[in-house]
Formats: structure tokens, C-alpha cells, sequence
């Protein structure tokens, strides 16, 4: 219970802000979380650390499909939509099909959507008046900054200032105390005061706050369903199932390298919980929820042990949307902006693109191809052209077009180890049948494998290995990769691509 009201502390100003941003009335976001929290918990089998709500990631998607098809209300009956198809994919067993997209355009994908979230919320800190900056494009908004500080509101702007300062210094603080309350909180407790004496709402317009309205008045089935013909809300309906999913599943794996306890979560079975969840969500009014990785990495901060901590954190959302209404309200937009112009830097540092640098020249390449195409066009174009750049530069290293679909090896099970010599090469897009094969083997034996007669072995690859030898170690297996001594390492990272001499 502890933890989930620590993460409470931090869920409620993120989700308010989500929604926001994402076009949906602020109030959405909290009750998508709250869902996230109090539904998805009752599923067996679900991640036991995991937070889910909604997720700055899907900020770009759904802003994009309230945009395109006119009303929030048609985008909450696309999440609907979205939790069916969820619930039947993790029958079929589909959530291990995350493994075979390259990690260069996932991390592509996840920068372009932070810089997107950043340049979205630039005209909010500064306070400028929506029709301003309304219908606005990542790179027109980046061009419009010296408009943007011209037309800016000084009071706002001075929140949103030191919202975004408080965002990046107090994380620095190595305090105990203070770093058990989440930034959000501190940054609501400093920013909500100015907002009172200024007399935001009164004096600059009901833009500058949040603004809940008659909640419980309109809760209800809010899902409008009368463009499922339209070939806008399928394209929606097709990015709102891959960011989700990928997002949802990459955080799942994530949180259980954190788990003290080493538990493995059953991710079709969370993946079933996350789309139990959207379809609830969605036919309320929600937004998309996932299992989210800040909130989730501050759950297991928090100490919590097991799931009841989503749920508690679902039920202080609840009680806030009786109890606390009146002093949301007083929140200013820009301390919400602040927040997430912080997220969306977490998603597009510095840091990432020197990690891709690191690994080698071409996972930048194609890590800058995926962004550059996100912001110009749309994810799913973003991920296809990452995906497309990454088999060029394969077959350019001598890959033949038929073996990156197709898992070649042979096997030896002996006594006490079991070997796999790996022919052809080992790639991003044959990665599953590896899988399936590591899957299947009792982690507490010792496995070889093998590469000497394998010309090309890529970063997604090595990093898959990596991630089940961690698996093998915690169950007293061991794996061990030989035959890489004539493999050329094309950058200096451990986990680079290797190239047979």
C-alpha cells in the first residue's frame, strides 16, 4: 500500500498531463490509469512490479487520431478495438514476436517520440494561446520557437521555467527523504501556490489550468464507434497496436531485470491484462495504457513485492477523483508540460544517441534513419525504414536475402552440455527460431554455441543471447558463445555486430 501511494504521488500529475497533451480531457488520463491499476491486478499471472496507465509514448498516436478523426471520443472507441485484438494475440502466443524487431529502431522510434513530446509542449511552458500553435507539426513547432518567446506569458512562463528546472535538478539530489517523493509532486506543491496568487485562470484564460469539469457527471460508455469504416481510424488502430504492444512488452522484461525477488512474468498473460485494460479504458473514454517504465522502475524503488502495489496506487486515483477535484484544478498546464518535456528527454538523450554511436556506425545510421522518417511522417513509416536500413546494410556485409528469414543450425545434446552450430547468419529477423530453441532448453544446462561458420552475427542478436544467459545464470545454467575469433567486431561495444574475416 505504501508503494502504490508513492506511485499515486507520481501517476496522477503524469497522467493528467498525458492526456492532455495526447487531446483527451485531462481527467481521462487519470481514469485510464486508475483502470490500469485496479483492473488489470485481477488477472493471474500478470506482471507482479509493473505499473500500467497511460504512457507518454502514445502521446504522439492518439493526439494524432483525435486530430485526424475530430473527437477524443472516436480515439477511445480505437483503444477499445485495440484491447480485443490484445486479448486474442496472447492466445495465439504472439508477445515473444517482440524479440525480432532491430533495438536501433525501437530506440529510433522511442527518441523520435520524445523530441516530438518536447517540441509539443514548448508553446504550453511558455504559455502561449493554443490557436497559436494548433495543427502544428514536430519540426514547424522546433522553427516557431522566437514566435513562441515573443507571444509568451511571463507568469506562465516562470512556472513552467522553474517546473522543468525542479524536473532535472531534483533527481541530482542525493537526499533519502526527498528522493522518496516523486519530482511531479514537489513540482506541483511549488508550481500550484503561483498559480493561486497569480490568478491564472481569471487573468490569462482557462488554457492556463487544468481544467476537470463534471467528471462522475460524464462518466459513462464514452466510446463512439460510428468511424470504425473510415480507413483513418484502422490506420490508428494499426499504430496504436504496435507502439502499445512493443512499449508494453520492452517495460515487462525490463521491470523483471529489476525484480529483487527474480520472478519472470508471463507476458502474454500481462499482455492479456494490458488488453483487458484498454478495452475498459476505451469504452470509458480512456486513453491507451501499457505497463509503464517510470512508474514501474519507481514501484520497485518504493520497495513494493508484489502486484496489490498497482492496485492500491488505482484506488488512491479513485478516491483523488472523488475527494480532490477542485485542487487538481489549480494545476497549471505548464507545470504539466514540464513534466513531460522531461520524459521526452529521457526517451531522446544525449546518452542514447552516444550508445548508439558506441555500438557502431550503423546502428546510428539506422537509429537516425527511424527518427528523422518518425518526424517527417509517422512511427510505423519511422520503423519500417529502420527495419529496411538495418537488412540493407546485412546484405551489404554479404547476407543472403534467404538466410536472414530462416534459423540455420545443427545440434549436438551431450551429457552435460547441449551445443548449437549456428550456420548462415544470425539476425534480427531469425532471431525467433533461436528463440524457440532457447525456450524449450532446461536453463540450468550448460550451453555452447557455437558461430564458427556463421558469416554475419547482429547487435539484436548478441543482445538477445546476453539477455537469456542472464536467465541460464539465475537457474545455475551457463552459456557459452565460441567460434567468434575469425568474426570481425565492426565497433568497440561487447555486443556489436561481428562479421565473419
Amino acid at each position: 500500500m505504501t508503494a502504490g501511494f508513492l506511485v499515486f504521488l507520481l501517476a496522477l500529475p503524469l497522467s493528467l498531463g498525458i492526456a492532455k497533451a495526447s487531446g483527451f480531457p485531462p481527467a481521462m488520463g487519470v481514469l485510464t490509469a486508475m483502470v490500469g491499476g485496479i483492473v488489470t491486478s485481477l488477472f493471474k499471472n500478470v506482471g507482479e512490479l509493473t505499473i500500467k496507465g497511460p504512457a507518454a509514448g502514445l502521446i504522439t498516436v492518439s493526439a494524432g487520431a483525435v486530430a485526424e478523426l475530430g473527437s477524443w471520443h472516436y480515439a477511445a472507441a480505437i483503444v477499445v478495438i485495440v484491447g480485443l485484438i490484445q486479448i486474442i494475440l496472447s492466445y495465439l502466443k504472439v508477445a515473444s514476436l517482440s524479440d525480432i524487431f532491430p533495438i536501433s529502431a525501437i530506440e529510433g522510434m522511442l527518441a523520435a517520440i520524445g523530441i516530438i513530446i518536447i517540441a509539443k509542449q514548448i508553446p504550453v511552458l511558455l504559455g502561449d494561446e493554443p490557436s497559436l500553435y494548433k495543427g502544428e507539426k514536430p519540426l514547424e513547432l522546433f522553427a516557431d520557437i522566437p514566435k513562441f518567446v515573443a507571444h509568451e506569458h511571463l507568469h506562465i512562463a516562470i512556472i513552467g521555467g522553474i517546473a522543468l528546472a525542479l524536473m532535472f535538478i531534483l533527481p541530482m539530489i542525493k537526499v533519502k527523504w526527498l528522493q522518496k517523493v516523486p519530482a511531479p509532486m514537489i513540482v506541483l506543491i511549488a508550481t500550484i501556490p503561483m498559480s493561486i496568487i497569480w490568478h491564472l485562470k481569471d487573468t490569462v484564460g482557462a488554457y492556463s489550468v487544468v481544467a476537470i469539469g463534471d467528471f462522475w457527471g460524464n462518466f459513462g460508455m464514452n466510446a463512439d464507434f460510428s468511424k470504425i469504416a473510415t480507413s483513418a481510424f484502422w490506420k490508428y488502430v494499426v499504430m496504436f497496436l504496435f507502439v502499445n504492444s512493443l512499449e508494453s512488452l520492452l517495460t515487462a522484461k525490463a521491470i523483471d531485470q529489476l525484480d529483487p525477488y527474480k520472478r519472470e512474468t508471463d507476458y502474454n498473460s500481462d499482455y492479456r491484462s494490458v488488453g483487458a485494460g484498454n478495452m475498459v479504458s476505451g469504452l470509458l473514454g480512456g486513453l491507451p495504457m501499457i505497463s509503464e517504465v517510470v512508474r514501474s522502475s519507481a514501484n520497485v524503488n518504493y520497495n513494493a513485492k508484489t502486484k496489490w502495489s498497482n492496485f492500491f496506487h488505482g484506488i488512491f486515483l479513485l478516491i483523488s477523483m472523488i475527494l480532490l477535484i477542485p485542487y487538481i484544478e489549480m494545476i497549471p498546464n505548464a507545470a504539466l508540460a514540464a513534466m513531460l518535456m522531461y520524459a521526452g528527454y529521457k526517451l531522446a538523450s544525449p546518452k542514447t544517441f552516444s550508445h548508439m554511436a558506441h555500438i557502431g556506425t550503423e546502428q546510428l545510421i539506422i537509429f537516425l534513419a527511424t527518427i528523422i522518417v518518425t518526424l517527417l511522417e509517422d512511427l510505423l513509416l519511422g520503423i519500417a525504414v529502420g527495419i529496411v536500413v538495418k537488412m540493407i546494410f546485412h546484405l551489404a556485409r554479404g547476407a543472403k536475402f534467404g538466410d536472414m528469414f530462416k534459423a540455420k543450425y545443427e545440434t549436438e545434446d551431450k551429457l552435460n552440455e547441449f551445443i548449437i552450430h549456428v550456420k548462415g547468419v544470425a539476425v534480427f529477423t531469425n532471431l525467433f527460431g533461436y528463440k524457440k530453441l532457447l525456450d524449450n532448453l532446461d536453463k540450468s544446462k550448460k550451453v555452447i554455441v557455437d558461430f564458427s561458420n556463421c558469416k554475419l552475427i547482429d547487435h539484436s542478436f548478441l543482445s538477445f543471447i546476453h539477455h537469456v544467459g542472464m536467465k541460464f545464470e539465475e537457474n545455475g545454467g551457463d552459456i557459452q558463445l565460441v567460434g567468434l575469433d575469425n568474426h570481425k567486431q565492426v565497433a568497440h561495444d561487447k555486443l556489436s555486430a561481428r562479421v565473419l574475416k
